[in-house]
């Protein structure tokens, strides 16, 4: 099966972990304990992929904060460093990150204007192109941290008046050159959370649906199949804020409509086809299509050896006006030598 996501060729996911899609983030004053705030958090994800590990395997965090890697020499290893993604320099934590440098943790702030309160607001043109410009920093900064073993606890949160209260006054003791400690006081992030536990293999639930084309004895059956398939999950840096209008919302509601029309045809003998249409709607799409392995394996040796073509719809809403069809190279395996794979993206 054709991909958009560029996963190689026989690699799986082997294994996925529980992750905590929603916890909360204590910032404490440890000087005088009475300035305190609750911050929605999320954290990494952390996966294994053909028994690499990846992402981060750390939760919990009980460390001071700070607000730059910038500052040689100082060690970090207990300090949760605060960062606003829109004041990132992306070359700066690509290197950091590769030469796992020490760090007791990470809390990446995220624009406000992504958040669930601001979605769907539009402002002018000038707002629009500085949204484009961060979410194209957003998606390099995740692919960065998707496809990196992380040796420290990273959260997301979005930016807010409360956050960005605390920030500053991180940013006033950081510009002290006293760091923060139990004794000089200062703010600690505090997340309490149990240890993540490898899952056992997940649910996939596949949806199909039919419809048979017209043949002049009835038998509809000895009828060639088109199928026409969308994976319907997406994968994201933090499960809870995954996006998946593009991946692959589009390619479902593109499946949807495409059978609610030939449905209305088929519904008509005079507007039925000489094939039968088959509706796959697949889960694991992450997962290297496990989820679309599954329903091929599903099949009995008669449907498969029916199919002609067999059209993936992914990521179909990426280009305006555009449609990019990749053909995927013929099969080694025999049973599926017939198929002819489009994957429109």
């Amino acid at each position: 099966m054709a991909t958009s996501r560029n996963a190689r060729e026989g690699e799986v996911f082997e294994s996925v972990y529980s992750v905590i899609a929603l916890v909360f983030i204590l910032v404490a004053c440890v000087e005088v304990l009475d300035a305190a705030t609750v911050v929605d958090v999320y954290r990494l994800i952390q996966y294994d992929l053909a028994g690499v590990p990846f992402g981060s395997r750390l939760a919990s965090l009980n460390h001071h904060a700070g607000s730059s890697l910038f500052d040689r020499g100082t060690d970090l290893s207990r300090t949760v460093v605060i960062l606003p993604v829109r004041e990132l320099n992306i070359t700066f934590i690509r290197e950091y990150i590769g030469q796992r440098q020490p760090l007791g943790g990470l809390l990446l702030l995220l624009p406000r204007m992504f958040s669930s309160e601001n979605r769907g607001n539009m402002g002018g043109d000038d707002q629009n192109l500085g949204k484009e410009n961060m979410r194209n920093i957003l998606v390099e900064l995740e692919g960065l941290l998707i496809h990196a073993n992380i040796p420290y606890p990273v959260y997301f949160a979005f930016e807010d008046d409360k956050i960005d209260t605390v920030l500053a006054d991180v940013k006033k003791n950081d510009a002290t050159g006293q760091p923060a400690t139990a004794t000089t006081g200062g703010f600690k992030l505090v997340v309490t959370a149990p240890e993540p536990k490898q899952l056992a293999s997940p649910t996939i639930t596949n949806i199909q649906g039919w419809l048979p084309g017209l043949k002049a004895d009835g038998d509809s059956s000895q009828l060639p199949t088109i199928a026409i398939v969308a994976s319907y999950d997406t994968f994201g840096a933090a499960p809870a804020l995954s996006v998946g209008s593009d991946s692959n919302g589009s390619g479902v509601a593109a499946l949807f409509e495409i059978a609610r029309l030939f449905s209305i045809l088929y519904s008509n003998p005079k507007t039925r086809g000489r094939y039968n249409l088959l509706f796959g709607l697949t889960s694991g799409g992450p997962y290297n299509y496990n989820g679309t392995h599954k329903w091929l394996r599903s099949f009995d040796q008669r449907l498969r050896e029916s199919i002609d073509y067999a059209i993936c719809l992914n990521s179909i809403g990426s280009w305006d006006n555009e449609l990019w069809i990749h053909v995927s190279k013929p099969p080694e395996n025999a049973y599926i030598s017939k198929f002819l794979m489009v994957s429109l993206i």
